[in-house]
């Protein structure tokens, strides 16, 4: 039986991206279960949280895990909260390998900072503020089978790690994961190389205001 490939880990640390592109290198189907409860409720996250609460969401995102527990052949990007739900952990695994995406809290602070459609950014939110979500979260985390970090690499490199782990695991399992590969188009390379360019000369930005707003308070 083919197995899902499941993704979990906080905001921001590429699930969503990272899983698309997986699903087409290994010819599966993707799923986003934050997408899908969208699609069933006909509300936006960000709609269930203010109009009927985190615990209803929580519960449409326990009937979602066990909906797509039922499926095989797919990678599943999952809620950054999915894990704080042991019955959700459960069916997961039921039918899958657990991967968790990290990434440093600054780094993803530089890459949902823009975005205003994830329900728990609050606009006093920060690096440091992340840190200790991350922290109240890390124990669930440790579901995980496999961990990787994605602070210093790009989404292709990524990818390629997953495909190694699923590769490995065909070695010592004798079950098929990657019986379909497909190559990585080109573009994606390209993308990645702007991308890195661009968050490279924001790193380098942030820091110098940082530096900035030290001096001043040294001069005060």
């Amino acid at each position: 039986m083919k197995k899902n490939i499941v993704l979990i880990g906080f905001m921001g640390t590429g699930k969503s991206t990272v899983g698309k592109i997986l699903a087409h290198k290994i010819a599966y189907e993707f799923i986003d279960t934050d997408r899908e409860i969208e699609r069933v409720t006909g509300l936006t996250i960000t709609q269930i949280f203010d109009n009927h609460g985190e615990q209803r969401f929580r519960s449409e995102e326990t009937v979602m895990a066990r909906k797509v527990s039922e499926k095989t052949k797919k990678v599943i990007s999952t809620g950054g909260g999915i894990v704080l739900r042991q019955e959700n952990v459960t069916a997961l695994r039921s039918t899958g390998i657990i991967i968790e995406l990290s990434a440093r809290p600054e780094i993803i602070w530089q890459r949902i900072s823009r975005r205003t459609h994830r329900p728990l950014i609050r606009k006093e939110m920060d690096a440091q503020v992340i840190a200790e979500m991350m922290a109240q979260r890390e124990p669930y985390y440790q579901c995980a089978d496999y961990r990787i970090d994605t602070s210093e690499k790009t989404l292709v490199q990524v990818v390629e790690e997953i495909a190694q782990i699923l590769h490995q695991r065909e070695q010592e399992e004798g079950e098929s994961w990657l019986a379909e590969m497909n190559s990585l188009p080109k573009r994606l390379e390209k993308e990645e190389s702007r991308r890195n360019h661009r968050s490279l000369i924001l790193h380098h930005l942030s820091q110098r205001r940082n530096c900035r707003r030290k001096g001043s308070i040294g001069e005060a």
